[in-house]
């Protein structure tokens, strides 16, 4: 599965897909950190929200890169459960090798206050992160082609889909818990001192069961129509 997944990989960066959503990830760390610095942990955490439908983004444009036919093959010649599995991992990869540019990034041009809770600011950012690859990825992969049949519909998803984690992930949304923690851990962070060890636990539970649930209907939606 490994030459497969590094394929994906070659294909999304060598074609050039890459730099639309690259552009896009230098653009939101420059109205970030624009202003000056600001401590780890909120810098952090507006960070992996904003980042969230570019991550989403770049999963669908890496897994859309592989043309129908080629990705019909790669089932046959692995399994339909590795052929998706290394579009997924690949996704990862990509998404980790960007947070991890969004985090080092602000301290080339002094974006983070080091005098306030630095050490716990990093590690609270780090979570942030790891907390909106998964999700913003299972999204990606639900607006694929290889689900949703057609770029223009795999658009719209990702794009309505990018709109209600914000509006649904507001303070007193009526229904929270239809997307993923990423702005409740962005309040979070956003509060003074460090969250409580309930409330970090809660968001990591969330995302994991938000992700679990998006992940089974990608799955179950690319065996129906593979």
């Amino acid at each position: 599965m490994r030459p497969l997944v590094a394929m994906r990989i070659a294909g999304f960066v060598r074609g050039g897909r890459a730099l639309a959503p690259l552009i896009a990830v230098l653009v939101e760390l420059g109205i970030i950190y624009g202003g000056g610095a600001s401590p780890a942990a909120i810098a952090y955490g507006y960070s992996a929200a904003a980042l969230f439908p570019v991550l989403a983004w770049l999963t669908k444009v890496l897994l859309d890169a592989e043309p129908d036919v080629q990705r019909r093959l790669a089932r046959i010649a692995v399994g339909p459960a590795r052929e998706g599995m290394a579009g997924v991992l690949a996704a990862v990869v990509i998404c980790v090798l960007v947070c991890v540019l969004a985090m080092g990034a602000p301290w080339l041009f002094d974006g983070i206050d080091t005098t306030k809770s630095l050490a716990a600011g990093i590690v609270l950012g780090v979570l942030a992160h790891l907390l909106a690859i998964p999700p913003a990825v299972a999204l990606g992969a639900l607006a694929s082609r290889a689900v949703t049949g057609t770029v223009r519909t795999g658009v719209a998803v990702l794009v309505v889909a990018a709109v209600l984690v914000v509006v649904l992930g507001l303070q007193g949304s009526w229904a929270p818990w239809l997307v993923p923690p990423v702005m409740a851990t962005a309040r979070a962070l956003n509060d003074p001192g460090t969250p409580p060890v309930g409330t970090v636990a809660l968001l990591i539970a969330w995302a994991i069961l938000w992700t679990t649930a998006a992940f089974s209907g990608y799955a179950a939606l690319r065996r129906s129509r593979s």
